[in-house]
């Protein structure tokens, strides 16, 4: 992988356009969880010390592409980097097609990039605007990496030179550190509620991990195999190809879990077999003797792969297992990497970041690195290094 990085550039002097991640979890305005911009942070700072003058752009929920919507607004992330960059002067802008004039080591933040006519659909017209603010793209948004947007892809065709922040350039390091020869036995814990949206990495992680643990409607889709699981969350459609990966590998499935009659934060648990769920009975969580089987797997490991929560952990009732889960990978000697929003989520509520080995920003990013895929926006960084001809910097 040859790429150009941040840090072999002289930016000083320079306008850099920094494409962050900082989709995060904000509720009533408040933001519910920093990790992302956090993570983000230093790369900011850097090109802040070296008296660039510094653009930020991230997108920010799902808002209908082309319209404001004030609930996906950044400005409540403008607040909290004023606060975090106090002795820099910071603007938020909502019209950035125009030139924007900043002194040395100032700081403009960008509106959502989404509420963009063209965003989503890698527009060039909106692309070439992109990179006409800059001299030099700087792409840090790994949990962005994989799409192929206007501002993750598209800018990087038409800006002069495009190259890698210090987040990318980490997350790249620390995954392939994770992946090749990982130490044994390896463990990969994958949570989540669709097993189609994860199918392609379960094979994946079935092929390099000694053993994997599912959960979540994950679990469920492969308990439907042998089961009637009432109106627990699974899929029809991937029971057959659950069925071979679990015929085929060392898939560790809930042999019993915590149930419930409603989907709401108040329902209470029962813990229940398999063959015993009703049909107006729902799987929510890991039950005890699941858990037990898990912690003895984890105890073992020398390597650990995470991502998503086993059960609903948002509800009271229903967190049990995925605390408890959490809370052994921080305790394990075993180089543990986490990645994926609900993942970052259930690090920052059991208050264990300082306990994993390596957290990913990244979530749909995180998986498609791992399967082996190349992300977009790694692609078109490789594309300008070649275009552009210059001195080769290798992972």
């Amino acid at each position: 992988m040859t790429i150009q990085k941040m840090t072999s550039l002289n930016i000083t002097g320079k306008t850099v356009l920094i494409r962050s991640d900082l989709n995060v979890p904000i509720k009533n305005g408040i933001i519910q969880s920093d990790a992302r911009i956090l993570a983000a942070l230093p790369t900011i700072e850097l090109a802040i010390k070296k008296r660039a003058k510094v653009i930020i752009m991230s997108h920010l929920g799902r808002p209908k592409e082309g319209m404001y919507t004030k609930k996906y607004s950044l400005f409540p992330i403008f607040e909290y980097l004023k606060q975090k960059l106090h002795q820099t002067n910071i603007y938020f802008l909502n019209d950035y097609t125009k030139d924007i004039k900043l002194d040395l080591g100032e700081v403009a933040i960008l509106e959502n990039v989404r509420f963009n006519k063209g965003e989503l659909s890698n527009s060039n017209e909106l692309s070439k605007k992109y990179s006409d603010l800059c001299d030099i793209f700087i792409m840090d948004a790994f949990g962005s990496a994989h799409r192929m947007q206007a501002s993750t892809y598209g800018v990087g065709k038409f800006v002069k030179i495009a190259c890698a922040g210090l987040l990318l350039i980490k997350e790249i390091k620390e995954l392939k550190k994770a992946l090749k020869n990982p130490k044994r036995p390896m463990t990969a814990i994958i949570g989540g509620s669709k097993v189609s949206t994860k199918f392609d990495i379960l094979n994946k992680l079935c092929e390099i991990a000694d053993t994997v643990i599912v959960g979540g409607g994950i679990a469920n889709t492969f308990l439907a195999i042998d089961y009637k699981i009432g109106k627990s969350l699974h899929e029809l459609d991937f029971i057959f190809e659950a069925k071979k990966l679990r015929d085929k590998y060392n898939i560790i499935v809930p042999i019993d879990s915590r149930v419930g009659r409603n989907f709401n934060k108040t329902e209470k648990s029962i813990i229940k077999s398999p063959s015993n769920i009703k049909e107006d009975e729902e799987i929510m969580d890991f039950g005890d003797k699941s858990i037990e089987n898990v912690l003895k797997v984890i105890r073992k490991s020398q390597t650990i792969i995470w991502n998503g929560p086993v059960g609903v952990f948002e509800f009271p009732y229903f967190r049990k297992g995925t605390e408890i889960i959490a809370k052994e990978i921080a305790k394990s000697n075993a180089f543990s990497i986490a990645g994926g929003g609900d993942t970052l989520s259930v690090i920052d509520m059991f208050n264990i970041k300082n306990d994993i080995s390596y957290i990913s920003t990244g979530g749909g990013a995180f998986l498609e690195f791992i399967e082996g895929k190349k992300l977009p926006a790694i692609y078109i960084l490789e594309e300008n290094f070649k275009l552009n001809n210059i001195i080769n910097y290798n992972f």
